[in-house]
């Protein structure tokens, strides 16, 4: 904010005509000696001077009373708490994808994937929302999510927040080796707490986590609220850039799952290659309905000799182009 320093003004009219004529001999009753107008010198002529001129003061600028106000664009808040490592090791040993690793057919499958989403969450009306979710326990969900995320975090013009709201089993924040705090289901519960300030940023700048929070009884019924979707809103709006992943619980073991696709834009249904029923997914899907966009992912599919594989690719190294 500018600060404006107080004009000085040019004194009061008494203090300006002291300057102009001597009061304090008036005051003394002393009158002015006369003087002979004989012993004077003759006045100067002053050469005439041309009449000044004054430019017109122009006109205030016309008020238009009917034009419309138009309010700033809101724009979420960027987070501003610590900053968390992620470690790299678990990643390896859990699976996943490392910022730091050379390409593998994964990497490769996990950007063909995020390609795809981009293009599908360009101007869609529902959001940058992305949920996660699977039919059952085990089918891998959670692994995909995490996976995903790090994948987009890779892009130089995202920035990627990942949800877990699998609030009955949560886990994102231990699997990456951070330690959790507040998160949604709080914010929730407790309109006094902002759900900014329970954002975990990491040291890979583009991704951060908000944790599931304390379990409730009624998670349903709080994702179901209003509040949700307001909530939701404050994270993202304005700000085009930024990516919400969620990993949701299961679709046919826990509720909150089919309520979460109501405020994703594109629903990841999760399908494990070796595992997941034809029947099961089939009642997964019919719980989406209505809500995002449903795509099938398969996951634990082994590539025989024949297939792609961008790991071998890339492990040949750059001699040849």
């Amino acid at each position: 904010m500018n600060q404006h320093s107080p004009i000085k003004g040019r004194g009061s009219l008494i203090e300006r005509a002291t300057e102009i004529y001597d009061f304090s001999a008036a005051l003394r009753g002393r009158a002015a000696p006369q003087v002979d107008a004989s012993d004077l010198p003759p006045e100067p002529v002053a050469a005439p001077t041309a009449s000044p001129t004054f430019a017109p003061t122009p006109a205030p600028a016309a008020f238009a009373p009917d034009t419309p106000f138009t309010p700033p664009t809101p724009r979420a808040p960027d987070w501003t708490g610590p900053v968390q490592p992620i470690d790299r090791g678990k990643l390896t040993e859990a699976g996943f994808l490392r910022p730091d690793a050379a390409v593998t057919t994964m990497s490769e499958e996990f950007r063909l994937l995020k390609r795809d989403l981009l293009s599908q969450l360009h101007r869609n009306p529902r959001g940058n929302r992305i949920l996660v979710c699977s039919a059952h326990s085990g089918d891998g969900k959670t692994f995909c999510a995490i996976n995903l995320a790090l994948s987009l975090a890779a892009e130089k013009d995202r920035e990627i927040l990942l949800v877990d709201a699998d609030f009955g089993k949560p886990g994102i924040p231990a699997q990456l080796g951070l330690e959790s705090g507040p998160g949604l289901m709080d914010a929730l519960a407790d309109p006094t707490i902002a759900i900014e300030d329970c954002v975990i940023r990491t040291d890979i700048p583009s991704l951060s986590v908000l944790p599931a929070g304390q379990r409730s009884h009624d998670d349903t019924e709080y994702l179901a609220s209003a509040r949700t979707e307001a909530l939701l809103n404050r994270l993202t709006e304005g700000r085009p850039d930024r990516i919400v992943i969620f990993d949701s619980p299961p679709l046919l073991a826990a509720s909150p799952a089919a309520v979460l696709a109501s405020h994703a834009a594109i629903a990841l249904l999760v399908v494990r290659a070796d595992r997941t029923s034809e029947s099961a997914l089939r009642e997964a899907a019919a719980m989406l309905k209505g809500g995002a966009q449903i795509q099938l992912l398969l996951n634990a599919v082994r590539f025989g000799s024949g297939n792609r594989r961008f790991g071998s690719y890339y492990a040949k190294g750059d001699s040849q182009s």
